[in-house]
């Protein structure tokens, strides 16, 4: 029997959310040594991420390398009128910060600070599971379906990069017709590719 969306969501959220606190934070750091093999990695200057919650990988340790690294980061935070959409927001160690209706943090909404996304050269996703093909289930907002569409259309753009715990990782799941699989996805144990002709 072939599980539904939502039986995977709740599957996998489920799984890393019983990660130990000390699996959690040795992923994070190991997820920075595969991150820092990827070639794209070499040119890129402004790269959006995201804070984790629910179980998801770590991100601090890799916000805190990039710094290290001169790169300048950015985080998501839900359009205040375009119903659906995400704007990028530089982020440093000193950005205010506020809960979003999600209670997750995001950078206090500043003009100043948006970059446009066609600025960016990477864009690092959050996802629940990823299967064998590239295809990546997220939330359910379809926030970063949009946010990705016209990558995927025209191969322009900054390119998206799922992080994830290898756990996370499912033969095969449920398409629906506005899924934009992945080229690349980073877990801790490997970097998983899928290149698609431009």
């Amino acid at each position: 029997m072939t599980l539904s969306r939502q039986e995977f969501r709740q599957q996998v959220r489920q799984l890393r959310q019983q990660l130990p606190h000390h699996f959690q934070q040795q992923a994070g750091l190991t997820l920075i040594e595969q991150f820092a093999l990827l070639p794209e990695l070499k040119f890129a200057q402004h790269i959006a991420l995201y804070l984790s919650a629910d179980g998801e990988i770590d991100t601090n340790p890799l916000i805190d390398w990039l710094w290290q690294q001169g790169k300048q980061v950015y985080l998501p935070v839900i359009h205040p009128f375009s119903k659906g959409h995400l704007l990028f927001l530089h982020y440093q160690p000193e950005t205010e910060m506020v809960l979003n209706k999600y209670r997750i943090l995001e950078p206090k909404l500043k003009q100043p600070l948006i970059r446009p996304l066609y600025q960016l050269d990477l864009i690092c996703t959050p996802l629940v599971a990823f299967d064998s093909t590239g295809h990546r289930l997220g939330m359910g907002g379809g926030y970063y379906d949009r946010t990705l569409q016209p990558w995927f259309d025209s191969q322009r753009g900054p390119k998206p990069i799922g992080l994830a715990h290898d756990c996370q990782h499912v033969s095969k799941l449920p398409i629906e017709a506005w899924d934009v699989p992945l080229p690349k996805i980073v877990t801790p144990s490997t970097i998983w590719q899928w290149e698609t002709a431009v």
